[in-house]
């Protein structure tokens, strides 16, 4: 099978995770053989589909298949390109780590027998590797809603649970509606040829309004997959009803689908660029990122502090795929390269960080039975393992060098800092306000990394339960290490990734970032000219090991000898308990009365006679009550109304058939006429 095509490896993975999940359904119970053989079979695939993704971008070129199944005179048209092969060596190496941790992670009481997790769990993989491969719309949307459908089971495993179910229902539905869209998006693009293979979409010479169109209806469908504004609702109640390894799937994988969809269409299957495209989607995502970072910040349930991060993330991809579609518009190549790569870097940087995140997040919740961070404290002396693994994750999501995180934040804030000057004045004015958006945006990223990390590792417990918290167990500690390895990896050796990237960039906008990484070295990240910017991070490292050393030097070995040993004055900390900590609430009040216009806030207030008073605040989404309850309202309506109309008796329907061949009788001579 080494020796095959990339492309046939990839449907040898994708027929091999089919299989898994057959063979799941028929060893439905036998828990251990499913949890310890067929799921690392499964990673084990990841890796292979990692290994041929990485050839394919290697060598380069185009491969095609064309798959005798399907409908008649519907076949199954297949291709990997450049862009399809690096998406699907993220997808490989992340479900690799995902993988290996499920093994040890999955109980035997998740509310979904064993190897229907199992099946579900490996065709929610198949489906994404075939999107990726898709040189059709027939098949791109059957593998669409193939991964709705099968991530949206995974999301309710747990379904004997309302809140469960009703975030499974939300998501289910908002993902319906941006398939529709994306259905009409193809309808457009294909051009009333009847031919709606990729190949044929490129060819078409589209008018600017339907080209426009097309792109809208994209924007509309993928944006419901990636959480943008405001379609972003489904995506913080989905992630914590959902296992955390699934959760790590759809927040580290499969929103990239919807990344993946959006570069396709505006930079493949699109052959004309409008400025005020990049404009939007950079509007989008600024505002999307902003959103997101915010309501982490405030969050106190772990998994939905990372689903808002999650938002952020995928906003801040979105401003830089529209930065690049702004400056692919005006003809900048080169800037546009730039902005490409920063997007596609923070793709693959997010996808194996939140992964990280949410892996560990699992582990704190089979170790403690808790998510909510005021009820968890102190875990780093019971869990180093974790606790350590997810600091890697949480320097890398803040954006703090030398983490794969920073690299990409990096090359996203040269990208609008080497802005040339654009022909139209308002765009000038804008991208400085772009700039200081991000910025901010990377500030209070790290605000809310520092409180998840010290509200849930440092300090003391926060209830008793937590002294018996136990450290993961083997399969478990493999998954974190695998993805905490890959970004230190893609923190310290940039220049290694940008030149994957470059077969991508080169297909997309004609010109590419890998003739200046290597003009200085694997060492020294150039993004243009090294007059203009650079950053090593292997130097950077040296520098923070250096100083660490130099300071342990001082202190411990030269100073500490002539110290004098005796009593300190406590200062009280003797009687300090786990009360006196900061707690995640008010850690995030700040935020709350700086951004408060963004919140819709509910106050209980403590009354005189209680007896353990709580001052509690709800935080809610404006989004929520403001544009999705009057939808809701008007639905319910129309219903009422229509359930009217089923009476239940046949004499009444045929009354109604009868009255409506009335009206064609009337209504078809008065339109010959």
């Amino acid at each position: 099978m080494l020796n095959s095509q990339s492309l046939d490896v990839v449907l040898w993975v994708i027929s091999g995770w089919l299989l898994i999940g057959l063979l799941g359904i028929l060893t439905l119970h036998r828990f251990t053989f499913i949890a310890r053989v067929l799921f690392p079979l499964g990673g084990i695939g990841g890796l292979v589909l990692a290994v041929a993704a990485f050839r394919s971008l290697i060598n380069g070129g185009t491969q095609n298949r064309l798959l005798p199944i399907g409908l008649p005179q519907l076949h199954f048209h297949l291709s990997l390109d450049a862009l399809s092969a690096f998406f699907l060596l993220v997808l490989g190496v992340a479900v690799f780590g995902i993988s290996i941790f499920s093994a040890g992670y999955f109980r035997n009481s998740t509310g979904t027998a064993p190897g229907l997790l199992c099946l579900e769990f490996h065709f929610f993989l198949a489906s994404m590797a075939l999107v990726l491969v898709a040189a059709d719309a027939y098949v791109f949307m059957l593998a669409w809603e193939s991964m709705a459908l099968s991530s949206y089971f995974l999301v309710t495993a747990n379904h004997r649970l309302p809140k469960i179910r009703a975030a499974g229902f939300l998501y289910l539905l908002i993902a319906h509606i941006g398939a529709i869209a994306l259905l009409l998006s193809f309808g457009v693009l294909q051009a009333n040829t009847g031919n709606y293979t990729f190949s044929n979409m490129r060819m078409q010479s589209l008018s600017p309004f339907w080209a426009s169109v097309a792109f809208l209806l994209a924007v509309f469908g993928f944006s419901a997959k990636a959480g943008i504004l405001p379609l972003h609702i489904w995506l913080p109640e989905a992630h914590p009803a959902a296992p955390s390894p699934v959760s790590a799937l759809m927040s580290g994988v499969m929103l990239k689908m919807a990344i993946y969809g959006m570069l396709r269409v505006c930079f493949d299957l699109l052959r004309v660029h409008i400025w005020w495209w990049g404009v939007l989607l950079l509007v989008l995502g600024l505002a999307t990122a902003l959103f997101g970072v915010v309501f982490a910040a405030v969050q106190s349930d772990m998994k939905r502090l990372l689903a808002y991060s999650s938002i952020e993330n995928v906003g801040l991809i979105f401003a830089a795929l529209g930065l690049a579609l702004l400056f692919s518009s005006y003809g900048m190549n080169l800037i546009a390269a730039l902005a490409l790569t920063a997007c596609l870097f923070h793709v693959a940087a997010h996808a194996i960080f939140k992964s990280l995140l949410f892996l560990t997040t699992g582990s704190v919740l089979h170790a403690t039975g808790e998510r909510n961070l005021g009820r968890l404290g102190g875990l780093i002396r019971f869990m180093p393992w974790v606790a350590w693994l997810a600091l890697i994750g949480i320097l890398a999501s803040s954006g703090l060098p030398p983490f794969s995180g920073f690299i990409s934040e990096w090359l996203l804030l040269q990208s609008f800092l080497f802005t040339p000057g654009l022909p139209q004045p308002f765009l000038n004015m804008l991208i400085p306000v772009a700039t200081a958006s991000i910025a901010l945006t990377a500030a209070l990223a790290g605000y809310t990394m520092v409180k998840f990390c010290g509200v849930v590792f440092l300090g003391q417990p926060r209830e008793e339960k937590l002294n018996q918290a136990h450290d993961a167990n083997l399969f478990e500690k493999i998954g974190m290490a695998w993805l905490a390895i890959i970004t230190i990896t893609l923190g310290l050796a940039p220049n290694f990734i940008i030149r994957l990237i470059d077969p991508v960039t080169r297909v997309l906008v004609n010109q590419g970032l890998a003739a200046q990484s290597k003009s200085n070295g694997w060492w020294l990240l150039t993004p243009t000219s090294m007059a203009r910017a650079s950053y090593g991070p292997l130097y950077f490292l040296l520098g923070v090991v250096g100083a660490i050393a130099l300071a342990f030097i001082l202190v411990r070995v030269l100073y500490h000898a002539r110290l004098r040993r005796s009593a300190a004055w406590g200062g009280g900390h003797p009687w300090a308990n786990s009360r006196m900590q900061d707690t995640a609430e008010g850690y995030g009040q700040p935020i709350r009365q700086v951004f408060e216009p963004f919140f819709a806030m509910k106050r209980h207030l403590p009354k005189p006679e209680d007896i353990e008073p709580r001052y509690e605040v709800i935080v809610e989404d404006k989004f929520w009550n403001g544009v999705y309850m009057p939808v809701v309202r008007v639905t319910e309506f129309v219903s009422s109304i229509v359930g009217r109309l089923q009476r239940g008796r046949i004499s009444i329907y045929l009354l109604y058939s009868f009255i409506t061949l009335i009206f064609l009788l009337i209504l078809v001579p008065s339109a010959r006429k």
